[in-house]
């Protein structure tokens, strides 16, 4: 499960974790800076040019709403992987930066 690439696709990615929760073996947790989504779809940009264009990011530096990710998961007894990914440039991104950011997040939202 990858709350990143659902939402990329344009598709809800809570409705899919509710509806397929019982298949998740484990969920990658990419954050999305939807104004960048918009303006790939607009200008039919490739992938990685949306990731250079810094489409993706660590958790709490976009536009998804995790906290009610987090409670799906909970409530249906998860105790799998939870996998940070960012999908940036390291040029533009530090990696050190901002995968402190996303522990810090994911800390403060799950307490784990």
């Amino acid at each position: 499960y990858d709350t990143g690439h659902f939402t990329f696709a344009g598709e809800d990615p809570l409705t899919m974790l509710k509806k397929y929760v019982d298949r998740v073996g484990h969920v990658h947790l990419k954050d999305m800076r939807l104004p960048v989504v918009e303006e790939a779809r607009k200008n039919n940009w490739s992938f990685l040019q949306s990731v250079r264009s810094g489409a993706f990011t660590v958790p709490g530096d976009g536009d998804v709403d995790f906290d009610p990710v987090f409670k799906v998961l909970a409530d249906a007894g998860y105790q799998g992987w939870l996998l940070v990914e960012a999908e940036q440039d390291p040029a533009k991104a530090n990696p050190l930066e901002y995968a402190m950011k996303g522990r810090k997040y994911i800390r403060e939202h799950t307490g784990l």
